[in-house]
């Protein structure tokens, strides 16, 4: 039963949206996406790379009809670039204008300088500004890479959904935007963050959901060369690798057989395709030879019962 104003009915309703979608997601990571949507809370995401995390908030705009608006996060990221910033190329041209005309005020100068016709508005600024009509879903994707300055100024920003300008003052959202933050846990994230948020781990997903997966994604693959390639990733992702193929690895991988015409793998193929699955010098060096044949063989026999 749905919770009036709720955005979806039901866990059930999410998983099935998710499906149509194109994501594959298991009951775990739709309750969660439910309880963040009803309840009003920001989703943090948390898993290795290339596990479907971004995908998430890509598919939840997409089945709720409304905008995505993304925050890259990177060292040094800062509010400048994540909230607001002046447009001060115009407005010194605009200045430049004014003292040509000999019509500068400076109280009024200012407050013409310093209103919304100059300001550039950033991701997290156009969050809480969404003007389509329904919350956006914001993506703060990656958290993990910036600063924890900006993390402490995110969780004021997620506690009041509000910003303030000095010129223009408070901003608040009128509906709070749909908030997902991802990590790849390159180092820890602040508790005092995730406490406001509700929080799920994505693993990496088991061979029969990956088959699923590169089913929906690449359908021109035949069942066997899909059974084939996910056993082989299953396989390297247990070999001790610098870097382990994520699942936006495995369906590269799978797309570039489709499009060299193979409706099977075998070790030439592998070989030949190695670099659009791993993304090391180091992996790909340490996979070659033996230890690649090895692994391969063990693959196609997990791979038998699967088609």
């Amino acid at each position: 039963m749905s919770i009036p104003g709720s955005l979806v009915a039901s866990v059930d309703d999410v998983q099935r949206r998710l499906d149509a979608g194109g994501y594959v997601a298991d009951r775990g990571l739709a309750v969660s996406v439910y309880l963040a949507l009803t309840l009003r809370r920001p989703l943090f995401l948390e898993g290795e790379a290339g596990v479907g995390k971004t995908a998430v908030a890509r598919v939840l705009a997409s089945m709720l009809g409304t905008e995505l608006i993304r925050l890259q996060c990177y060292e040094g990221l800062d509010v400048h670039h994540a909230v607001y910033e002046w447009d001060y190329a115009r407005q010194l041209l605009e200045l430049r204008l004014l003292e040509t005309a000999h019509a500068v005020d400076r109280d009024r100068a200012r407050q013409e300088l310093f209103s919304e016709a100059y300001l550039i508005r950033r991701p997290l600024l156009r969050a809480l500004q969404g003007a389509s009509g329904r919350p956006p879903v914001l993506l703060i994707d990656e958290i993990d890479r910036a600063d924890e300055e900006f993390e402490g100024y995110l969780l004021e920003l997620l506690s009041e959904f509000t910003i303030t300008i000095p010129e223009l003052g408070t901003i608040t959202a009128v509906e709070p935007p749909i908030v997902i933050l991802t990590s790849n846990r390159t180092r820890e994230v602040h508790d005092a963050l995730k406490r406001r948020c509700l929080y799920q781990w994505i693993d990496y997903p088991s061979i029969e959901k990956e088959r699923a997966i590169v089913a929906r994604a690449v359908p021109q693959a035949s069942a066997i060369l899909a059974a084939q390639c996910t056993a082989v990733v299953q396989e390297l992702r247990a070999a001790g690798l610098y870097k382990t193929p994520g699942v936006s690895e495995t369906l590269d991988w799978v797309a570039a057989l489709v499009a060299l015409d193979r409706d099977v793998v075998d070790l030439a193929a592998i070989e030949d395709t190695l670099g659009t699955l791993l993304k090391s010098r180091e992996d790909v060096e340490a996979m070659r030879g033996e230890r690649l044949s090895t692994l391969v063989s063990r693959a196609m026999l997990t791979s038998v019962g699967a088609h």
